[in-house]
Order: C-alpha cells, then sequence, then structure tokens
C-alpha cells in the first residue's frame, strides 16, 4: 500500500531482523507457494513492539504460517506470557516446530493444528492480545468467536484488512473482499470496541475493548 521509496526508506531506518527470521524469511520464498502470507521484516517489528509494550499473559494467534510472526511476538513476552497458535494446514507443522526450536522460543508457544472455528471455543482460557492472519472469508467469524473471550482493555490485531485496496473499489465483490469489508464493519459497529486501520503493509486494524460502561 506505500509508495516503495516510502518503504525502502523505512526498512532502511528499522531495526533489521536477525539472521534467524532472515533464514526463516528465505526458506518462506524457496519452499511455499504463497511466501507473501508470511509477515516479514517490518511487520513482525511492529507486532514484536506491540507484544513489548502490552506484555500479554496470553496471546492468541490464528494463522501461523512458517511461525515468523509467532517468533517475533514470542521474543518480546515476558516469562508468564505465552501463545496460542493456531495452523490449518497440518503439512506446516514440523516446518513451525523446527522454526520456533532455532529461535529457542518453543516452550513459550502452544502450537495447535486444525480448524480454527473449531478450536478457538476449547481454549479455557481468556486473551489479553489476539493476532488474526489467517483465511480471510472467516474473518467474521473469528472476531465473533474471540470478542467474548478477550479481556477488557485487551487487543485485536488484524492483518490485511485493506486487502490491497479491494476493500474501497465497489466494483469488487469476490467473497473474500466481501468478507473483508464485513469485519470492518463489525468492528466499527460493535458497541465494545476502539479501532484503528493503520497502512503498513496491506492495513493493519488495531481494535481495542473498552468496557460495556464507556
Amino acid at each position: 500500500m506505500l509508495d516503495q521509496k516510502i518503504e525502502d526508506y523505512i526498512n532502511e531506518y528499522s531495526t533489521k531482523a536477525d539472521e534467524i527470521l532472515n533464514e526463516i524469511d528465505r526458506h518462506t520464498h524457496l519452499t511455499q507457494l504463497y511466501p507473501r502470507m508470511m509477515s516479514g521484516p517490518l511487520q513482525g517489528k511492529f507486532l514484536e513492539m506491540i507484544c513489548a509494550m502490552l506484555q500479554p499473559k496470553h496471546l492468541l494467534e490464528i494463522g501461523t504460517f512458517t511461525a515468523y510472526s509467532t517468533i517475533s511476538m514470542a521474543r518480546a513476552l515476558s516469562r508468564e506470557g505465552r501463545i496460542t497458535t493456531i495452523e490449518s494446514n497440518e503439512e506446516l507443522e514440523d516446518i513451525i516446530l523446527e522454526n520456533l526450536r532455532k529461535a529457542g522460543v518453543e516452550t513459550s508457544v502452544n502450537l495447535m493444528i486444525g480448524d480454527a472455528a473449531v478450536l478457538i471455543p476449547q481454549i479455557p482460557d481468556n486473551f489479553d492480545l489476539v493476532f488474526i492472519d489467517a483465511d480471510k472469508i472467516n474473518y467474521p467469524l473469528y472476531f465473533e468467536l474471540v470478542i467474548d473471550k478477550l479481556n477488557e482493555g485487551g487487543f485485536i490485531l488484524a492483518d490485511n484488512v485493506l486487502w490491497s485496496g479491494k476493500v474501497v473499489d465497489m466494483h469488487i465483490h469476490d467473497e473474500e473482499t466481501q468478507a473483508i469489508r464485513k469485519f470492518n464493519s463489525m468492528v466499527l459497529n460493535h458497541k465494545n470496541t476502539e479501532q484503528l486501520i493503520l497502512p503498513l503493509r496491506d492495513g493493519i486494524s488495531i481494535i481495542r475493548k473498552i468496557s460495556s460502561s464507556f
């Protein structure tokens, strides 16, 4: 969504990823059909910064892929912090576990393989932070599933909420675009949230759950 020169400038003046994340980046581009699904250096650093500021005790990630974002967030957690991350593609399980091990964060992460819509209701704990970066068609469903399990004052981060700009082109009506539009509208009209969309990469929504008395 950014001008390439601006993005290059941001990259130049932002802290660079370390060799482990660079290795995951390279391997993902070599082995995965859609490597763009990976968070990458800028978004990874953003997620790390958010976790460093909020210090969530329990974080839910929907959509692990090759664990770049998982590792970025896990590195900023306190000793008590932990991540539950859900990935639907069982073929990625070994890659995820190996990447977590290489990064030294495997003890902070609980990987669940399967359908997030089925698994989320089975998680007994509430969350301080949720990161949604999975199949776009189910974004509205994921929001409904997590909002009541999110602690008051907790945050949801949702990736791809600008969907390459398709959300503002009313001539586009494919299922994924309409699902993202629906998600954004649900968040906007929810009585217990406030939100801000940032034009980072493909758009990240920062959603805060506020008290019903506000």
